[in-house]
């Protein structure tokens, strides 16, 4: 009994609410906490996320059974996301985008910091039409950085229901750009989509959910699938591509008006924004009108507005 009593205050002392005084008596600055809801409700630099949740309904999902893993943005945090997105306070955020909002902070199973590695896992909000979970990028390059924006400054915070990780920002929904510009596999395509003699990639891919030409569908070519680019047209890089071929092979990854998930591709030809590809969904592959083959190696990187494959070679349109 008493090791149990001691492992119980390291405990504590380890979570910040157990302090000693100088006759080494402790004494409990917080209430012990058990779940999620509980350690939320006892911070005070947690009452924009307590009162959000409440607000979205959320907070008996979080004192409730299960194991999650939940990203929790300090009042900063909050502060700066409802300035940035032109809300003067947490009321006048509607309930279902506030939901969905925080639901994007939350993993469904429990995900310790040392388990985190670099990839995409999915998290409980979800995409409007489809309502496929949305996916989350994870960069641990340097410390934990979540969809390139948001960093985890406390880690592995324990409770009754799941683990907690301190974050400084609050994560925006995502869109297909998000997941370009977050995910260091994408960086040459990034550079392409931004180029100065280009359209507004960034923006046209920006284009929120219910709107045109959203949701899209972006076959990504990785850095690699470039790079075998670049080799099979014996150019030196991106400035050696001109403009026009640049667009239209840009284009030839993109079908605008759909949000079309691996489980949902079909055998037969699709028409991108730049031209028609042969879609073989048995074996995961794209044909382009070169009779080019590119393998997806990633699938379903769901965002609000669209969904992300990944494939190992680029598509061109007709040469």
């Amino acid at each position: 009994m008493k090791n149990l009593l001691k492992l119980t205050l390291i405990a504590f002392i380890t979570m910040g609410v157990v302090s000693c005084s100088d006759d080494d008596d402790n004494v409990i600055t917080n209430p012990p906490t058990d779940s999620i809801a509980d350690y939320v409700a006892s911070q005070e630099n947690y009452s924009s996320l307590k009162a959000a949740l409440d607000k979205a309904g959320l907070t008996e999902t979080l004192n409730g059974e299960g194991s999650f893993t939940v990203f929790a943005p300090d009042n900063e945090a909050f502060a700066n996301f409802l300035n940035a997105n032109g809300f003067a306070n947490l009321d006048e955020m509607p309930i279902p985008f506030l939901k969905n909002v925080l639901l994007n902070h939350v993993l469904g199973t429990k995900v310790l910091s040392d388990d985190i590695t670099n990839g995409y896992t999915n998290t409980l909000a979800t995409e409007a039409y489809s309502g496929a979970n949305l996916s989350l990028y994870m960069n641990v390059s340097s410390g934990v950085k979540l969809n390139g924006v948001s960093t985890v400054t406390a880690a592995d915070i324990m409770t009754s229901n799941g683990v907690i990780h301190a974050v400084d920002n609050v994560i925006p929904m995502p869109t297909v750009v998000t997941f370009a510009t977050a995910d260091p596999n994408f960086s040459i395509l990034v550079a392409a989509l931004t180029r100065e003699d280009q359209p507004d990639f960034v923006s046209i891919l920006s284009t929120p959910e219910g709107a045109d030409p959203a949701p899209f569908t972006v076959f990504a070519p990785t850095n690699d699938a470039f790079g075998a680019l670049f080799t099979e047209l014996e150019v030196g890089g991106l400035e050696d591509i001109d403009g026009p071929t640049l667009t239209a092979t840009l284009n030839t990854h993109v079908i605008a008006g759909a949000n079309v998930r691996s489980e949902d591709l079909v055998n037969g030809p699709v028409s991108t924004l730049g031209a028609d590809v042969i879609v073989d969904a048995d074996n995961a592959t794209l044909t382009d009108p070169n009779g080019r083959v590119s393998n997806i190696v990633v699938v379903n990187v769901q965002a609000t507005n669209g969904v992300v494959h990944a494939i190992d070679k680029v598509l061109l349109p007709q040469l």
